[in-house]
């Protein structure tokens, strides 16, 4: 009886408190957006799905609008779920909405990740960092990296026709392995490769525990950190263990290869020798000479350090869940693919004659169109990663309070059946409408790389990869479902990852199209 009696009262509590925040921000004559109403103390919690949080959100926004206003604790959080709402907000009034949410920054110190790019506050150090990326990845350098993605997709085709029941591993090893050499210069092994194990288990990490739900949870009852690792239920302090212990490793490692590189010296990472253009050697060689001993120094070459392991993290972990969706919908929709199939044996030969290149993009409209219908029809950072308001603001009438967790649902934009009808469907053919783009204004899918400030600065070069990497797939294999796996085109009832990222789980067949020994022979003669 005490116990229910206790919890009554904290629950009467928390309620009066709650009533009487939302009455001091009333005196303003404006009001929260619109949602669901909050249980006391607990917020927004029923009928969510922590796993999968934008289906609830998505929910939502069908019933309250574009702009949902929702609480978990004593947290507040925004759900936009229109790209309109997200443009005006994150896009035009960036300035106030390019900060990340300060609960979410102490788990990332929880986790020894507090360096991450992609998490780190609207700052000075962001900046620097934003800078290191941008030199590298922007648009005009993209092409420079053809050579390495193209070679890491033929390593893909090579471990899919030798092992393709665990096609999940060669997708994380061809996407880790790309990003890597373009870091680092490191040619990680076709095939079992050490390092790369090491960055899978610490990203697994990452995706599952680094959310702003987790975050507000946390925030809420700081003792959860201080439980032991063996108390049950306490996966979350375990998996902050583990990551400390990984990040070391994973970020120091390469980075100290590129500089041994770099002074010629030899290491046992890999064969060394004159370093190869990279992104972290270039950035390296612009420090200027006279800063390299001293303070500023040093504070550029961590700066390198930590943002060229967040970038390759980052980039390996999207990739690799595009190309699972994509996987997926060659699958259920065996027309598409095979459609693709003709567009490309029309380029390169129907009894391939060779293997396709970057030249060959521009004749693939189809292709093109089958990569940008990936990106919309599935999301794979279904929620993007958490904004925060530096300040209050008014949009619409409504009142956005400091210190919101502000959340771009690209789930719920994916799926506007007024710019995609029949949204649940992978349909192509929607991108290659010129009448479909005139009528729903910008037709792309702009939103899979976020907004604002805080926009994806590797999109050229992810673009680019997946190309790579379906055009290969498409020319050499053709995907077919397992016999009894009864899962219709809307793809209800697939089994989907949870976290930051989310992909689907499912079983599926490769049936070489030609024979192994010529697409061997033809991956040698143009490697």
């Amino acid at each position: 009886m005490a116990p229910t009696l206790a919890l009554a009262l904290l629950s009467l509590v928390s309620f009066v408190v709650v009533r009487s925040l939302q009455k001091k921000r009333d005196t303003k004559g404006l009001p929260l957006p619109p949602g669901p109403p909050p249980l006391p103390f607990v917020g927004n919690v029923i009928g969510v799905d922590p796993d999968h949080p934008w289906l609830a959100y998505s929910r939502w926004g069908a019933e309250y609008g574009e702009l949902v206003y929702t609480r978990l604790f004593s947290q507040d959080i925004i759900i936009i779920n229109s790209e309109r709402v997200a443009h005006d907000l994150l896009d035009r009034r960036s300035h106030n909405y390019s900060t990340r949410p300060p609960g979410l920054m102490h788990v990332l110190d929880f986790f020894g990740v507090e360096f991450s790019s992609i998490f780190l506050p609207y700052s000075d150090r962001w900046r620097l960092h934003r800078r290191i990326f941008h030199q590298a990845f922007r648009l005009e350098a993209a092409p420079s990296f053809r050579p390495i993605q193209m070679r890491n997709a033929h390593n893909l085709i090579s471990n899919l026709l030798e092992y393709p029941e665990v096609y999940g591993t060669h997708f994380h090893t061809f996407s880790t392995s790309v990003i890597m050499s373009i870091t680092y210069d490191y040619s990680t092994a076709a095939l079992d490769d050490p390092f790369i194990a090491l960055v899978e288990r610490s990203l697994e990490i990452s995706v599952r525990e680094l959310r702003p739900e987790v975050a507000a949870v946390v925030g809420e009852f700081p003792i959860l950190e201080k439980l032991p690792s063996w108390f049950p239920g306490a996966s979350f302090v375990r998996g902050a263990i583990l990551q400390r212990s990984l990040v070391p490793l994973i970020v120091q490692t390469p980075f100290e290869h590129v500089k041994k590189n770099m002074a010629n010296e030899a290491d046992d990472f890999q064969a060394a020798g004159t370093a190869a253009p990279s992104m972290v050697s270039d950035a390296l060689n612009r420090i200027p000479d006279k800063a390299k001993d001293e303070e500023e120094g040093a504070m550029l070459e961590k700066a390198i350090k930590e943002a060229s392991a967040s970038g390759y993290a980052a980039a390996s972990e999207t990739t690799t869940s595009t190309l699972y969706v994509f996987l997926l919908a060659m699958v259920l929709y065996p027309d598409v693919q095979a459609r693709a199939q003709a567009e490309v044996d029309s380029v390169i030969g129907e009894t391939l004659e060779r293997l396709p290149d970057w030249d060959d993009r521009a004749s693939m409209p189809y292709i093109n169109a089958v990569i940008q219908e990936t990106l919309r029809w599935f999301p794979v950072v279904p929620l993007g990663i958490a904004h925060a308001t530096s300040n209050d603001d008014v949009y619409e009438g409504y009142y956005i309070p400091k210190g919101a967790t502000v959340m771009a649902n690209t789930w719920s934009m994916a799926r506007n059946a007024e710019k995609y009808p029949n949204p649940t469907r992978f349909i192509p053919e929607r991108h290659m409408s010129k009448v479909a783009s005139e009528a729903n204004g910008r037709d792309d899918i702009s939103f899979a790389f976020g907004f604002g400030r805080r926009v994806c600065v590797g999109r050229y070069v992810a673009d680019a990869s997946l190309f790579a990497a379906i055009v290969n797939i498409l020319a050499v294999f053709r995907v077919e479902r397992v016999p009894g796996w009864n899962i219709g085109p809307d793809a209800e009832g697939v089994k989907w990852s949870a976290g930051v990222t989310t992909h689907p789980v499912f079983p599926c067949t490769f049936i070489p199209r030609h024979a192994k020994e010529k697409v061997s022979q033809l991956m040698k003669a143009q490697s």
